[in-house]
């Protein structure tokens, strides 16, 4: 036995959905499912056709036609348990046997022919067993699943708890504001001014502080007088001590003091030259 393919097809020959099993072109097929309906005579009520190459073996399945072909050399028993098997699966997959139920579940068909028939012969499957390989359970996809959803509504209840959190302090805060009055924002850089006053962050003071007296301005520092240092002989100590002998001894002494006149004259002269030089000459007479 070997089947060419499994098909559906409406009352006029359009193909809905038609599994191949053998290596066979689109255009073969299509042919082959046109033709079916001329070939089916009205009021017949056999359930296979044959050409001189194919044998179609068929069931009507209300508005449509379920279609098994194959070789003529096949076992026409085989061929019809392989065709009732195939109308058990058609309404587990398209509840709405029309051509657009039969359409929209056509993968779904595909899929459930291609475990029923295997490289064009039939497997000893039943439907509930196809069933369970088309829809392919896994455990440990369905744990995977539980483990996910856990997770989901995990995070769920911690939103749900968050929200009701923040819902609470807000009215907490409402509470204190009523109470106590809205409580100001207090400014960095105002507080940082009134704590470096050091009195206890009173703005009154800090204001004081902050503004200069106009009145008042601070003296300007004493200037420090220079001494000028002139030159200095080392026997004027001696000379001093000869002249304070000669007091002793009761002789008269004149001493010369210097006019402070002729020295700011002298100081006050410019300096035109480099170098100047002052000669003074003095003589001195004693009996």
């Amino acid at each position: 036995m070997v089947v060419l393919a499994a098909s559906i097809v409406s009352k006029s020959g359009k193909a809905l959905v038609s599994r191949q099993f053998v290596d066979i072109s689109r255009s073969r097929i299509e042919g082959l499912l046109a033709a079916f309906p001329k070939l089916v005579g009205t009021g017949k009520q056999h359930t296979y056709v044959e050409t001189e190459n194919v044998r179609y073996v068929y069931q009507n399945i209300e508005a449509l036609y379920l279609l098994v072909i194959t070789n003529k050399q096949s076992n026409i028993l085989e061929d019809l348990e392989t065709l009732r098997l195939l109308s058990k699966l058609v309404p587990e997959y398209s509840p709405a046997l029309d051509e657009e139920g039969v359409c929209r579940a056509a993968f779904d068909l595909a899929s459930a022919f291609d475990e029923a028939i295997s490289l064009g012969n039939k497997e000893n499957f039943t439907v509930a067993q196809i069933k369970q390989y088309c829809e392919m359970e896994s455990h440990e996809e369905k744990l995977y699943k539980l483990v996910m959803q856990s997770k989901i509504n995990e995070t769920k209840d911690h939103m749900r708890r968050r929200v009701n959190e923040i819902e609470k302090s807000k009215i907490d805060r409402g509470k204190t504001e009523k109470a106590f009055g809205p409580l100001r924002p207090s400014n960095s850089f105002s507080d940082m001014n009134t704590r470096g006053t050091g009195l206890g962050g009173d703005p009154i003071f800090a204001d004081l502080f902050a503004q200069k007296p106009k009145g008042l301005h601070s003296a300007p520092a004493p200037a420090t007088s220079k001494v000028a240092g002139g030159m200095k002989l080392g026997k004027a100590k001696k000379s001093n001590q000869f002249l304070e002998s000669l007091k002793a001894e009761g002789e008269l002494i004149l001493e010369d003091t210097q006019p402070s006149g002729i020295q700011s004259r002298l100081s006050s002269v410019p300096l035109s030259d480099p170098i100047a030089v002052a000669i003074e000459e003095k003589n001195q007479c004693h009996c």
